[in-house]
């Protein structure tokens, strides 16, 4: 059997009782007592405090950068101002998703935050793919997600200054004396803040943080239906290597000088058959949203249906929206069927359940932009 990995927050998370599981090769907490729902419901109303440290941490050093991971990503990164992060996507020759990933302007080198699943295929290739003038240096620190409308007023007691950011800004400070990189940003549709912290201090800076009255603990159970809930893809789930940026409904994620007419354009692996997508419009399914009737949940691996009874697509996530109210899911269906307002059915246990196809996100962000 495989010895799971911990993260700086283990002994915490025991402590306050959360039930742990395995998850991309380390043990963390799906859920504290007081449950998913609640979790859930505390985040979008207060304050939320989840572990994210089993995601990679790595440092690109070396003579140009940003020029150099745009040979690996579609992303605008020579255009990314210092201080600011962007979203930006691993793409294969074949045009397929390798990962999606978090890329900050650290002034003279690049900060990336990568998923955990894919952490070890990332950095080799991002190894091979920059070559020997790079440095990649995985950092072994914690991270935590500060996450809700009561994000700001937390922080504003521990760190001030970091308050003055906005929405995908990032920056250095230290929280009672522990030096932390913050970073205005995070994965439920709610402002907040993500806060790498050295390892050795994990634990004390989330016990400071839980210490303050509108933060509570948060599991992985909440983290998956927040973030459906704010529309936000899952590598592995709803996008992957056989999906596109363009089928995937990412295509925001192409910068502009990457696309055609743009100064950088291409440069990117599979560019051709992602920019011949962008611009033709011929790919033949789309991510969607989903809103399901009643209470019963639609979950990963359903088959949609259209409602003459073809097969169009299938259901990447799924489960019931606590803000929303109803069964919420996100999937691909056939390119005719992805028009906000057309009715599909999934199929759960021999049954076909309604479900309208539907804008993304499912609530309104609550994200700072100033």
């Amino acid at each position: 059997m495989t010895q799971l990995n911990k993260t700086p927050l283990h002994d915490l998370h025991r402590e306050l009782g959360g039930k742990m599981v395995p998850f991309a090769g380390f043990e963390m907490p799906v859920q504290f007592p007081l449950g998913v729902k609640k979790e859930h419901e505390h985040t979008r109303q207060a304050c939320g405090l989840f572990d994210v440290s089993h995601m990679g941490q790595v440092l690109i050093h070396g003579p140009a950068p940003a020029e150099a991971l745009e040979t690996l990503v579609s992303a605008d990164i020579v255009g990314l101002p210092d201080g600011m992060q962007r979203y930006a996507l691993f793409t294969s020759e074949e045009g397929g998703i390798l990962d999606d990933l978090m890329v900050v302007n650290a002034g003279d080198h690049l900060y990336l935050v990568v998923n955990a699943a894919c952490k070890e295929q990332d950095i080799s290739h991002l190894r091979t793919g920059l070559g020997s003038d790079y440095q990649v240096e995985v950092v072994e620190r914690g991270l935590l997600a500060l996450q809700g409308p009561e994000a700001a007023t937390v922080m504003q007691r521990l760190c001030p200054t970091a308050c003055e950011m906005v929405f995908m800004q990032h920056g250095r400070f230290e929280i009672a004396g522990i030096p932390v990189w913050i970073s205005r940003s995070g994965y439920t549709g709610e402002d907040g803040f993500e806060i790498s912290v050295p390892a050795e201090h994990g634990d004390a800076l989330a016990r400071l943080l839980l210490a303050e009255p509108e933060v509570e603990a948060i599991g992985l159970g909440a983290r998956d239906s927040l973030r459906l809930e704010a529309g936000l893809c899952l590598y592995g789930h709803d996008i992957d290597t056989t999906t596109t940026p363009v089928e995937a409904g990412l295509i925001w994620a192409i910068g502009k000088p990457r696309r055609r007419a743009g100064e950088r354009a291409a440069g990117f692996p599979g560019a051709d058959i992602i920019l011949h997508q962008v611009e033709a419009k011929d790919h033949t399914r789309k991510r969607v949203g989903l809103l399901g009737e009643g209470r019963a949940p639609v979950r990963e691996g359903a088959e949609l249906f259209s409602a003459d009874d073809i097969k169009i697509g299938v259901v990447t996530s799924g489960g019931f929206g606590p803000s929303v109210g109803q069964p919420v899911a996100m999937g691909y269906v056939a390119i005719d069927q992805a028009e906000v307002g057309t009715q599909v059915y999934a199929e759960v246990r021999g049954k076909r359940l309604p479900m309208t196809v539907s804008k993304m996100p499912f609530v309104t962000p609550g994200y700072h932009r100033g």
